[in-house]
């Protein structure tokens, strides 16, 4: 038998297609995927099944790489935190640096779904989570702040984000469920259902909240997260030294 294999295969033969060449199963990618997977359908969505469903495999094979659900819930967390940039930290310039970072922590949060749940649940100890609590922390202490005092805000800061976060998530959550929906009119209806309810309540039981309905509504929830922010740099700049 000739030994020749190097001849072209005769035209009427079906090829078969090389199989696309799959990235080896990692922690990186496990986490990679679950981030995709919470953008897209949420956090109560997320499972090991789903993400191994995302990457082509069995739920099995996740666990070589990260323990269980909570695991991998830390670690998409984790990820999301490394989007923050930090800067040099400055404590002549404390609060204007602290206003900006927590405004950057917040835009990263929302702009995934209801990562921000995460930040809720526990203690955050992640290498990004830990990179962003030295720095409000040291930046307070170094501005003259005692440490005690320093740790209480750096968690009041940091459940006022998360907690901002995932309530603005649960609008787009609410959206998600009622299928496509514009973004706008979904805030216009929501708006107009709570104004509605609060004109009907009994002026004589309630005589403030009825009287003026105009301004508790008035402002969006950007304008309400920064009149927060406002209370809480306000606070700890009159404990200041």
């Amino acid at each position: 038998m000739n030994g020749d294999t190097d001849l072209p295969p005769p035209p009427w033969r079906t090829r078969r297609k090389a199989a696309p060449a799959r990235r080896q199963l990692s922690q990186e990618l496990i986490v990679e995927a679950g981030l995709r997977v919470l953008d897209a359908e949420g956090l109560d969505a997320l499972s090991m099944r789903r993400v191994a469903t995302e990457l082509d495999t069995g739920p099995a094979s996740l666990y070589a790489h990260v323990a269980n659900k909570d695991e991998l819930l830390e670690l998409i967390y984790d990820l999301v935190l490394g989007e923050v940039e930090l800067p040099e930290p400055d404590p002549t310039r404390w609060r204007e640096q602290l206003r900006d970072h927590v405004r950057r922590v917040h835009h990263v949060l929302t702009s995934h779904a209801d990562v921000a749940r995460a930040g809720l649940a526990g203690v955050p100890s992640g290498p990004n989570a830990v990179r962003l609590s030295e720095f409000v922390f040291g930046l307070l202490i170094e501005a003259g702040m005692a440490p005690r005092e320093a740790s209480l805000a750096l968690d009041r800061i940091t459940l006022y984000v998360c907690g901002d976060a995932y309530e603005g998530s649960l609008h787009y959550a609410r959206m998600r469920a009622a299928g496509p929906v514009d973004v706008e009119e979904y805030f216009r209806r929501f708006t107009g259902d709570v104004t509605g309810y609060l004109r009907s309540l009994p002026p004589e039981r309630f005589p403030h909240l009825t009287a003026h309905v105009d301004a508790l509504i008035a402002d969006d929830g950007e304008a309400r997260f920064e009149y927060g922010l406002d209370l809480l740099l306000a606070g700890l700049a009159a404990r200041m030294p």
